[in-house]
């Protein structure tokens, strides 16, 4: 058995199109967060963003543009949220990569990425700790 994108892919379970392209499909959110809410999918099913090619990942980033630009031009806007969720812990609910595209007016009840971490604590940004972490990323290539 598939993922629920994978059915809605082969048409077994209804979608609203928004945008299609050789390589991605995208499709409004059943359970949107604002009206216009977009969900763009590769048509190939992987978890992660690392498991597809540099083809699919292109072609999967044109998706998201071409549904901005549908979406802006529709609300009016040239503001979005973006966002992926890659892996479980991440707090993707269907195993299938999707980018969530929102639009962004004035007032429409959405938040900034801190606003997803209330409870982060905003001190003085430690560069000592964080030199030492790019430090260790950089050496693992």
């Amino acid at each position: 058995m598939g993922t629920l994108f994978e059915s809605i892919l082969s048409g077994q379970i209804p979608s609203h199109s928004v945008a299609q392209g050789e390589s991605w499909y995208a499709f409004l959110d059943i359970f949107p967060r604002r009206q216009g809410h977009t969900l763009v999918i590769p048509r190939r099913a992987v978890q992660r963003l690392s498991e597809l090619n540099p083809v699919e990942l292109g072609g999967l980033m044109e998706g998201v543009t071409a549904v901005q630009e549908r979406l802006g031009n529709h609300f009016s806007t040239s503001d979005f949220t973006v966002c992926l969720h890659d892996g479980p812990l991440a707090g993707q609910e269907v195993p299938h990569v999707h980018f969530h595209v929102i639009p962004r007016t004035e007032g429409d009840g959405g938040g900034t990425l801190m606003s997803m971490w209330p409870k982060t604590i905003h001190a003085e940004p430690d560069h000592d700790s964080l030199a030492s972490l790019a430090t260790s990323l950089q050496e693992l290539n």
